[in-house]
């Protein structure tokens, strides 16, 4: 037995993308989402595998909120890495699958290790 355990947040940030021709070269923002998918192979006696409130506080305390994600992160901050690192960050403590980051409700990229 296994669950898949979801929560989302988001964060306000600006980035540019380096090494990118295009608007998306110059400084702008974005309301992100962050989606992460917790794997639970078992529940405690209230029927909880990790409770949410400690999900969601975690990656709160790990979200970028309203910074220039350039300066956060020694990379260009598309949305594959960001999902990447995030992904890096939360393995340190918790068994994750996958993390999506949305820049928009229409377009994001997940990343999950095989």
């Amino acid at each position: 037995m296994s669950w898949d355990l979801i929560i989302k947040e988001r964060f306000s940030a600006a980035h540019f993308l380096e090494h990118y021709q295009g608007k998306c070269e110059r400084m702008h923002g974005h309301t992100f989402e962050v989606e992460v998918v917790i794997a639970a192979s078992a529940l405690d006696a209230s029927g909880i595998g990790i409770d949410f409130t400690v999900l969601r506080e975690y990656l709160k305390e790990i979200l970028p909120d309203h910074r220039v994600l350039n300066e956060v992160y020694p990379f260009s901050p598309s949305a594959e890495n960001l999902s990447r690192a995030l992904f890096q960050t939360i393995r340190d403590r918790f068994p994750v699958k996958s993390v999506t980051v949305w820049e928009s409700p229409n377009a994001g990229a997940r990343y999950a290790e095989d």
